[in-house]
């Protein structure tokens, strides 16, 4: 039997503007928690994702996670960034131009700007290939719950990731599914994927509020470490 893979498939790194983890951090944690793969998914930058994967090409996912005006988009195996507040389907259809696998971030979550009305999910649903069906930042279960249940109605497939800004939050929540080395591979692998890890706490948002803040203060604060 094939062995399994844990894989964190939303993260964030110093790049985003409320996280201070770096890629070398992030690298020696997922070493450390059995994380096969991890998809770097920086806010409305493919960049950092891109950069990182040079560096750890065996471990790196590219990715980015851009905003809509509707709500927030995950995309995987990216070549370059998409610009945040393009229309759902334009970003959509710029991502299936690079050939990235595309999901809908925490699509349900109640406290979150990036969550999304479902009447503009039904709207996208046949564009995407999956919903984030668990995320580990939100606060009540019952929101990842309600994107279970619409993925499963609509036909879709679930990613899940701990999106992770502090260094106690990276590969938190994962799938375990089959190895896959591509992107058509990757969307075969999540037929049969399953959850594993569960929610963070509700404290590492005020992580997320101090990155922020800091560099909004240019405090040029240290790079979060961790074990």
């Amino acid at each position: 039997m094939t062995d399994l893979w844990n894989v964190d498939l939303h993260s964030h790194t110093l790049w985003s503007k409320d996280c201070l983890t770096s890629f070398e951090t992030i690298i020696r944690l997922c070493e450390r928690r059995g994380i096969h793969r991890i998809a770097i998914t920086d806010h409305n930058t493919a960049e950092s994702a891109l950069k990182m994967h040079r560096l750890a090409p065996e471990l790196v996912i590219p990715g980015e996670e851009i905003m809509t005006p509707q709500g927030e988009i995950l995309a995987y195996f990216v070549q370059e960034s998409v610009p945040a507040g393009l229309s759902p389907e334009e970003t959509i259809r710029r991502l299936r131009d690079q050939g990235a696998v595309i999901s809908v971030s925490h699509p349900f979550d109640r406290l979150r700007k990036g969550a999304w009305l479902e009447a503009d999910l039904e709207r996208i649903a046949p564009l995407v290939d999956a919903v984030e069906v668990f995320n580990a930042r939100c606060l009540f279960p019952e929101d990842n719950a309600r994107a279970l249940d619409f993925a499963r109605q609509h036909g879709l497939d679930g990613t899940a990731g701990s999106d992770a800004h502090t260094p106690p939050e990276y590969g938190r929540a994962a799938l375990q599914l089959s190895p896959f080395f591509s992107p058509s591979e990757f969307r075969a692998a999540l037929r049969d994927a399953r959850v594993i890890g569960g929610l963070s706490p509700w404290y590492v948002h005020a992580g997320s509020t101090v990155a922020k803040w800091s560099k909004k203060l240019g405090l040029r604060p240290r790079q979060w470490e961790g074990g």
